[in-house]
């Protein structure tokens, strides 16, 4: 699971027929790369991206960059076959992205399958009428998010105002089943590096974090848009401190400040995750990667 203690804040999406592609993703300043397998790969291309993924993990090239993969839809031919190569596939892989999940008991089947962490993506009105269903329907659930084109298309609606409310839906199934924020949809004007910058500080208020990209170009201004206020990291830190000072006692009750402020369990809690998402933005590159 990607848990607080390294939360992604890109997830680049690179089309598993490319290796060439696939190679400059993983060295790439994305915190993770997505070999896609689904959208990304025309219909007879499915097979050689299913031979370029499964060479790419025995090689272990994914030891540069936490690597998942999309599959193709559960229950189809192409996603059948998508998951009986990675139940077998040697190699390092960090979990399976699911998409187009409606159905808690078909994606129960494809962890059980699997064996790694699976990321249910939620891409119609049904998906998000289940989204609590499906982000508790197994252990190896490790985060859920959403598909917008695909939604849009299924709600018969335009425009990001009339998201709203899915948005909000998947943001609180995710923290009631106890994972991580989920992170925003793919952003497509990958010219519109200014719309992404406001609409990724955007998400990130309205809890999400980070997000699925699409271009290089990107990870930045999504990096850039997921960094904590100075200030709030001051504010953790010397809450920590003094948390630390107490012998972390603190933590079990409600109490005051050095500044007269009342703290309790859930403020401990924010302040911790403030200082994970500002050492993530610190942690070192993994051997073979450019700084």
């Amino acid at each position: 699971m990607t848990g607080p203690e390294h939360p992604h804040r890109t997830w680049l999406y690179v089309p598993g027929d490319r290796p060439d592609r696939i190679g400059k993703a993983l060295d790439s300043a994305a915190d993770a790369v997505i070999l896609d397998l689904e959208d990304a790969v025309a219909p007879d291309a499915k097979e050689t991206a299913r031979r370029t993924v499964a060479g790419v993990l025995a090689e272990g090239r994914t030891e540069r960059r936490a690597a998942y993969v999309r599959i193709n839809a559960p229950g189809t031919p192409d996603g059948t076959a998508d998951i009986g190569l990675l139940a077998s596939a040697p190699g390092a892989l960090a979990g399976v992205r699911i998409p187009k999940c409606e159905d808690p008991g078909m994606l129960r089947r494809v962890a059980d399958a699997l064996g790694v962490p699976v990321f249910p993506v939620l891409e119609s009105a049904l998906g998000v009428e289940n989204a609590l269903a499906l982000a508790t329907a197994h252990p190896l659930v490790a985060g859920i998010s959403l598909g917008e084109a695909d939604l849009s298309a299924d709600l018969r609606v335009t425009g990001g105002d009339a998201l709203a409310w899915p948005r909000s839906r998947v943001v609180v199934a995710a923290r009631a089943a106890g994972l991580p924020s989920p992170p925003q949809s793919v952003w497509t004007a990958v010219r519109d590096l200014d719309g992404l910058r406001a609409d990724t500080a955007a998400g990130h208020r309205a809890g999400f974090f980070g997000r699925s990209v699409i271009h290089p170009a990107q990870i930045p201004v999504v990096h850039e848009a997921c960094a904590p206020d100075p200030a709030d990291v001051a504010w953790a830190r010397g809450l920590m401190d003094q948390l630390t000072e107490r012998d972390g006692t603190a933590g079990a009750a409600a109490w005051i400040d050095t500044a007269g402020r009342f703290v309790d369990k859930a403020v401990v809690e924010r302040a911790a995750w403030i200082l994970a998402v500002a050492a993530s933005a610190h942690r070192p590159e993994k051997e073979g990667t450019p700084s």
